[in-house]
């Protein structure tokens, strides 16, 4: 997927949840991944403070990494 489609899914899944992203500025410091993770948990119209609240939790979580592999 292209860096311009990326975008663009995210942004419908902005307005797919109800949330206005020109006064999200947390997402800035956001990786992608969780953001369109939060999103995809969230129902139609759920508004800014259902994905805020939703996007603390997945963030506060930890994240699981493959083991490097032993040389």
């Amino acid at each position: 997927m292209s860096q311009a489609e990326r975008f663009e899914h995210l942004l419908h899944e902005f307005e797919r949840v109800g949330v206005d992203p020109n006064t999200i500025s947390a997402g800035l410091a956001v990786r992608e991944e969780d953001v369109l993770k939060t999103l995809s948990s969230l129902p139609d119209r759920a508004g800014p403070a259902a994905f805020l609240s939703r996007l603390r939790t997945v963030m506060a979580a930890p994240t699981v990494h493959a083991p490097e592999p032993r040389t």
